[in-house]
Order: structure tokens, then sequence, then C-alpha cells
């Protein structure tokens, strides 16, 4: 097996398990509530898999729209794991890093919210095969949004948080796949304020 990059222990460590009660938010689920609607507007699909997915607080969202829709995670810290499976007991959950992840079906809708922007670089490349090796249909981009790579502290550390083009990248090594639509997510929303996140629609052709 090959080393953990430095951004996979980050996660998998003190600071990932902390982030848990921070993010512990149901406003957040309302927010996203609205983002998966129209994100996911008129889709049909039966199961989905969240790369990176906590505790569960994206799949909760998306299970308010789609209740009947099969879910599947791949999350990296064993904590979140832990409380994502307590939270969502038929969740089928792989607790382990994304870049060595074994035995991960095909599902309708392949879901990356606020993932990306956490892995080394050097890594997105393997990363995208798999998104695309994991989706017989639809992929889904929730990230921060760049047009050319940038990297940024985040809270007080660096080489944790990067900005680029993670669907155009995605776009570039499969042609095939379409853009259905995409959108903005703004923090001074009035009703439903998140992250300054920009989201992507992918389908496969």
């Amino acid at each position: 097996m090959s080393k953990r990059s430095d951004q996979e222990d980050f996660w998998a460590g003190d600071f990932g398990t902390t982030y848990i009660n921070r993010n512990d938010d149901r406003n957040l689920i309302a927010g996203n509530t609205q983002l998966f609607a129209e994100a996911l507007k008129g889709l049909n699909f039966h199961s989905i898999l969240e790369i990176g997915a906590n505790i569960g607080q994206n799949l909760s969202a998306i299970q308010n729209l789609h209740p009947n829709a099969s879910l599947s995670a791949i999350e990296i810290n064993a904590t979140a794991s832990t409380e994502l499976s307590k939270r969502h007991p038929d969740c089928k959950v792989w607790n382990t890093s994304i870049t060595e992840a074994e035995g991960i079906p095909e599902h309708d809708l392949v879901l990356s919210k606020g993932v990306l922007i956490h892995l080394n670089p050097n890594l997105l490349e393997a990363v995208y095969k798999r998104i695309l090796e994991w989706s017989n249909k639809f992929i889904l981009i929730a990230e921060y949004y760049n047009p050319t790579p940038v990297s940024i502290p985040y809270r007080g550390h660096e080489d944790r948080l990067f900005k680029r083009d993670f669907a155009g990248e995605l776009m570039a090594i499969e042609p095939s796949l379409s853009l259905v639509r995409y959108g903005f997510c703004y923090r001074n929303d009035p009703v439903h304020p998140l992250d300054d996140i920009t989201w992507f629609l992918l389908e496969k052709n």
C-alpha cells in the first residue's frame, strides 16, 4: 500500500475529527437541500455515492428530496464514519481514503462536495478516474472554483485547500461528459447561506 498524502492524514486525524462538531448544523442541511433541489431537479436516480461524506449532512439533504435512493459513502475519518453509520443505518460506508477504496460498485450519481479542494493536487487525476469509474450516469461536483489552480491558507494550515476548475479538468480527461447545468451558492444568501461554492452537474454519455 502506498503512503497516504499529508492531506489524507490530516483529515483522517484529529483535525478531521474536530471538523465534525464544527459542521454539525441542521441549518446546513436546509441550505444543502435547496442546493440539491436545484442541481438535481428532474433527475431519475436510484443510487448515490458520496466521496468524503463526513457524518452525512449532504446525504441527509439528498434523502429529503429522494427518499428511495440507496446511499453509499467513502469517508477517511473513522469517527465520522461511525457517526455517519449511526445517522444513516442503511448507508453502505467505506472507512478509507478515496485513493485506497476497493470494491466500489457503480452508482447512478457520484457526489463530491467540498472534498476535492482538500486533496493533494497530485492525486486528482487518479481521483477523477475513480469518479468516472464509479458513476454510471451523473456526477455532481460542488467545490470552490478558480479558473487556474491556486492554494490558499486553511484555518492556519498551508497546502490544505486548493481552488481550481475541477469540473473542467474532469471533462477534459473524459470528453464524452456533458454539462447538464451549473450554479453558485453565496455565503450572504438571505434564506440559505452556504459557502461560496460553484456546482456542476455532469452526465456520462
